[in-house]
């Protein structure tokens, strides 16, 4: 049995190969899928050995290893998903002439999933860098599904989180999108694959064959949207098949692979993460990704700035 920690992230893979039931049907494996409502709750319970396999961004998962976890990044998922949207009557970075710290000015009070998350380190360091950190209040909510109600109550003004997080604000408040994705933190790892390196271990052709359909997932939201919506929404049921494309498209960075431009820029964060206390230590690359599976199911070029379908 495949025990998985998931998130309620409509763009990870983890729908998919849910709703096709393909680690059942093409790996042979019963899979055990468990809810979270951030990262750094799935970190937590892969170090107990509670989970195999798990969707995380890759900030918990470095904070996570620095204290002893045996995990590692084994694949990539999406990049640039990391979306910052604001109620109507704020400006958009464009508006304020590219000037960032200006841009950031505007708000008393900004959402964030939980700490430590990729969203919340993001966040800080945007802060930290335009000297507002004493000025702009970041709420941070266990779980994102709350933060559209708290822009609907005014308790925040904007948030970042993920891209089915900037829908809902759309829907409940008409929020505008503060900055394009590629501004905020170009490339930056908003999923990957991480694994326990005991299944690298014993189960390595497992982990191998789950990469695989994961890759394949990956590839029908790329080239085949439209389907790929119908079973991300039977899978969640509470929302359509048209929320879940309007999600899809708004970062559509799509990929399983590791390439040097996805390492690079989680290396940036080893410096962000020391100097907000999250880790003790600089960590290496060699600790965070094993890149030898992916090498394996993915031999061409890496496919997350391809245009959709």
């Amino acid at each position: 049995m495949l025990r998985i920690g998931q998130l309620t992230t409509a763009y990870h893979t983890s729908f998919i190969l849910r709703g096709l039931r393909w680690i059942e049907d093409r790996i042979g494996e019963e899979a055990q899928w468990r809810l979270f409502g951030g990262g750094p709750p799935i970190v937590n319970s892969m170090e107990k050995g509670e989970l195999d396999l798990g969707y995380i961004g890759l900030p918990p998962t470095m904070i996570g290893v620095e204290r002893g976890a045996r995990i590692i990044c084994v694949a990539g998922g999406h990049v640039e998903g990391t979306i910052f949207v604001a109620k109507p009557n704020f400006k958009t970075l464009e508006q304020k002439g590219g000037d960032v710290r200006e841009t950031l000015k505007q708000f008393s009070s900004i959402g964030s999933p939980p700490k430590g998350s990729i969203h919340d380190v993001i966040l800080r360091d945007m802060l930290k860098e335009a000297e507002l950190e004493d000025r702009v209040t970041v709420v941070n909510f266990d779980w994102a599904d709350f933060i559209p109600e708290a822009m609907m109550s005014g308790e925040i003004d904007a948030t970042v989180g993920t891209p089915p997080l900037a829908v809902l604000c759309e829907r409940a408040v008409k929020a505008i999108h503060v900055m394009p994705p590629g501004k905020i933190w170009p490339s930056n790892p908003s999923y990957g694959i991480i694994a326990q390196k005991s299944m690298l271990e014993k189960h390595r052709e497992t982990v191998l064959e789950f990469i695989r359909l994961h890759e394949e997932a990956t590839n029908l939201m790329r080239k085949e949207m439209a389907h790929a919506a119908s079973i991300i929404a039977g899978v969640m049921e509470v929302v359509d098949k048209e929320f879940i494309t309007e999600a899809l498209k708004i970062s559509p960075r799509y990929c399983a692979s590791l390439p040097s431009y996805y390492i690079d820029s989680t290396m940036r964060f080893v410096p962000v993460l020391q100097r907000m206390g999250y880790i003790k230590r600089p960590l290496s690359r060699i600790e965070i990704f094993d890149t030898s599976l992916v090498e394996e199911v993915h031999t061409e070029p890496p496919h997350y700035m391809e245009a959709v379908k």
